[in-house]
């Protein structure tokens, strides 16, 4: 004793000064490892790109900052539509002075050889009405000089209306349009069309119709530098570009992605990168005038704008490349540190998912990795010990309650549910075991109940306990999968067909033939964990569980071996053959209550049709309830005659 005493000292001694691995070197953990690799490349490259970016960027950056296209088209924006307003100012009151001429105020008739004077931003006005599709443009003027200077007449206008007629419908609806009529003209010249005089809302028994040179709009977009830029109506005709030949051509610009984004967009402004046809890319900007649904486009091909960034880009990227690569050979041998180590662990996980939970790994570093190694270890012991924890102890009870249990989630008490009570009886049990050893005796019930204890597990039920020969079972709790009663039933038609399995090839003192009897009741129950915090037992307790029991032992005085309470059989009413009995004074229970014998699913062929059916093939005697004594001491139930 002594020298054991002292043996454990010093085994104790020895655990208490040893030395923990590797801990005379300095601790490098992941992190400080991975954070200075990492810096190191990105300061290398960092360092690198904004000197070359500072340096060959300079010269360039002002350049690109004047050739902003949000800018520029912002810009034109505003001064197209100043013009477009000064023309509808211009246009109004030439319409009035015309209404005054149609009116007959001669006064004001001298004014139409002055209306127009050396002014050409307007150079024919005419007031339209319409009668269904007919326009009438009775009244008009047209700037004489500016005909006669390029060849043009009021027939020429007329005409043009005419064929701008489909376009001029949308004016008599309330909207101003803006259209490129240049391919009525010899010259490059725009219609607008507005609303003058309405006759109700939204709606314009006369519009106003402006016919005005291009000239002004033209120098609007004229080229300055990359950046181009354009006006387009809302259907995407353009009305002002640089290149003439597309204005007279009436060129429509709607398929082009930036034209199409601002006509969809809500918003007066965008920017955009797009490609054309060819798939070159531009960097566009797009403002509305605010004038009927006219818009500057601005662009500049990405090709020229970023000609000097694209300069900076390449030489960054070979610097970057050159870093990259000295940085990658570094890490390359490095990595190999921490990979080894984590393809042990890899290797381990892969064990322990095959349920192989003792893992023999050892710690290689001093870093989280070696923690890591460490717990890894013990949490593969620990996997295991639950494991086995799990595994015995659900061999005592139903594995989602062992499973509950393990998780922490039931606790002392309970809760009042409705479930299903089931019990079942091995008949004349203690006859049978008089003929048998103890060991027979055990070794009968082992084989009888792992049969009995499956039909239970596999129609979703609760074993609650073994009283001897008897099973209690619970359906509906801890997890519910349906109709619960209808469970039960199963239960105990599949424990019938299995007990006739199991008496086959039996019938001898040592093997007899078993008869069974299954009671079953579904009411209100107490359910949950019952005893002290030291020991305690997951059950169901109430009346409910007493009158599941009185009725399964009233198979034997019935010859039946299945039998349901009232309670049970409206819940499965129609889904089985079943037979009423006589009713029965429970003991403690005031009125009489109905039990049903159940013969089998009404669904399966091969179950009997009558009770004297079932008899027969369960080798029970028809009863003889003559004699029968409702007060003797374990049978506490009344038979009545109806």
């Amino acid at each position: 004793m002594v020298m054991a005493k002292k043996k454990q000292e010093t085994t104790t001694k020895k655990s208490k000064t040893r030395k923990p691995l590797l801990s005379g070197r300095f601790k490098f953990t992941i992190g400080f490892k991975m954070i200075t690799i990492i810096s190191l490349i990105i300061a290398s490259a960092l360092f690198g790109i904004t000197f070359l970016a500072t340096y060959f960027f300079k010269e360039d950056y002002e350049l690109r900052i004047k050739e902003n296209s949000h800018e520029v088209a912002h810009a034109i924006a505003l001064k197209v539509r100043s013009d477009f307003n000064a023309i509808v100012g211009q246009a109004d009151y030439l319409a009035s002075v015309l209404e005054d001429r149609q009116s007959g105020d001669h006064e004001k008739a001298t004014l139409k050889e002055h209306v127009f004077g050396e002014d050409n931003s307007i150079v024919f006005v005419a007031l339209v009405s319409r009668a269904g599709d007919v326009f009438s443009t009775d009244i008009h003027a047209s700037h004489r000089k500016f005909l006669e200077q390029n060849s043009l007449s009021d027939d020429d206008f007329f005409n043009a209306i005419k064929n701008e007629k489909s376009s001029l419908m949308n004016v008599f609806n309330g909207d101003t349009i803006v259209n490129n009529a240049s391919l009525f003209f010899k010259i490059p010249i725009i219609s607008i069309g507005i609303p003058y005089r309405y006759s109700a809302p939204s709606k314009a028994s006369t519009i106003l119709v402006v016919y005005v040179p291009m000239t002004p709009f033209l120098e609007s977009v004229r080229s300055t530098g990359i950046t181009k830029s354009m006006i387009v109506n809302g259907f995407g005709d353009v009305l002002a570009h640089h290149d003439s030949s597309l204005v007279r051509a009436k060129t429509n610009f709607v398929n082009l992605p930036i034209v199409a984004a601002m006509l969809k967009s809500k918003a007066d402004n965008g920017l955009l990168r797009y490609a054309d046809a060819d798939g070159n890319y531009y960097l566009g900007a797009y403002y509305k005038t605010g004038f009927g649904d006219t818009g500057i486009i601005s662009t500049a091909p990405e090709g020229k704008a970023f000609e000097a960034l694209y300069r900076i880009r390449w030489r960054n990227i070979l610097i970057t490349l050159i870093v990259l690569n000295a940085g990658i050979l570094i890490v390359y041998f490095f990595s190999k540190t921490l990979t080894r180590p984590i393809k042990r662990l890899v290797s381990a996980t892969q064990e322990i998912e095959k349920g192989n939970f003792h893992v023999d790994i050892k710690r290689t570093s001093s870093d989280e990795v070696g923690d890591l190694t460490d717990s890894f270890v013990k949490m593969g012991i620990g996997l295991g010990e639950r494991e086995r924890i799990k595994d015995a102890f659900g061999k005592f009870v139903n594995k989602d309650l062992a499973d509950k249990v393990l998780r922490g989630e039931l606790k002392l008490g309970g809760e009042r549910i409705t479930a299903p009570v089931f019990f079942s009886d091995i008949r004349y049990f203690t006859a049978i075991s008089e003929k048998m050893d103890p060991e027979e005796v055990v070794e009968f019930l082992n084989e009888y109940m792992t049969r009995m204890v499956d039909c239970v597990n596999r129609t979703g039920g609760v074993v609650d306990k073994f009283i001897g020969d008897a099973i209690m079972a619970i359906w509906g709790t801890p997890v519910s999968t349906g109709n619960d009663t209808e469970s039960a039933v199963n239960c105990a038609l599949m424990m019938r067909q299995t007990l006739m399995e199991y008496n086959a090839g039996r019938g001898s003192a040592k093997k007899p033939v078993i008869q069974i009897g299954c009671g079953i009741n579904t009411g209100p129950v107490i359910a949950g964990q019952i005893g002290s915090h030291e020991r305690m037992e997951y059950t169901v307790i109430g009346d409910t569980v007493n009158v599941a029991s009185r009725i399964e032992s009233l198979n034997k005085p019935f010859g039946t071996d299945i039998l349901i309470s009232q309670d049970s059989y409206k819940l499965v009413e129609g889904i089985y053959n079943t037979v009423a009995m006589q009713k029965i004074m429970i003991k403690g229970k005031s009125k009489p209550q109905q039990i049903y014998a159940v013969l089998g699913r009404k669904d399966d062929p091969r179950a009997p049709k009558t009770i004297a059916v079932l008899r027969k093939m369960l080798g029970i005697k028809t009863p003889s309830l003559k004699n029968f004594d409702p007060n003797q001491k374990e049978e506490k139930y009344e038979i009545i005659e109806d």
